[in-house]
């Protein structure tokens, strides 16, 4: 089931809260340059790193850019990727071989066949959340109003320091931009 249906919105674009992306930061080192592949520079996830003093670099298909055939220098690649094309995009990154991070629905992310053994073949880690992410329909939204009835996680590799990292999030935290 698509994420856009499911949100009653019909489309694949759901922008981040602050407070989903600060339980990450303190997994990443400093000295990494960022790919947001997803992202326009209003990207909360961008915006989050950058005041945080990281490298970033954004690119979003609107733009111009396409994630399948984009190669940006980068130490990580942390994101929300669009939810119909998110086995795609793990086998993407799973090729490219760098550290990346993705919010994701949990529902779904290991029930086709291919997902499965993409997974089963490949290293990987996620950090559970302690609540379920609410999502953003446009950046002037002041709350969030996408409220999927299943929870997010970050799926990682090479970022968590073991298979399963729980952390705890905060609603009411934003982002002082």
């Amino acid at each position: 089931m698509k994420l856009d249906i499911v949100a009653n919105s019909s489309n694949d674009e759901f922008y981040t809260p602050f407070y989903a992306v600060e339980p990450l930061i303190k997994y990443i080192p400093k000295d990494w340059m960022i790919w947001c592949p997803f992202d326009t520079a209003d990207s909360i996830i961008a915006k989050a790193f950058k005041k945080q003093q990281y490298l970033v670099a954004t690119t979003h298909i609107k733009d111009g850019y396409d994630f399948f055939t984009t190669d940006i220098m980068a130490d990580a690649i942390i994101s929300n990727p669009p939810y119909s094309l998110k086995g795609d995009v793990f086998e993407r990154l799973f090729n490219i071989g760098k550290p990346f991070a993705m919010l994701v629905g949990v529902v779904g992310l290991f029930e086709s066949q291919k997902r499965f053994r993409m997974f089963k073949e490949n290293e990987f880690e996620i950090m559970w959340l302690s609540r379920r992410v609410a999502y953003f329909k446009s950046y002037q939204e002041q709350v969030p109003s996408l409220n999927p009835p299943f929870s997010s996680v970050w799926v990682t590799k090479g970022i968590l320091p073991k298979g399963n990292v729980f952390e705890e999030i905060y609603k009411e935290h934003e982002l002082d931009i």
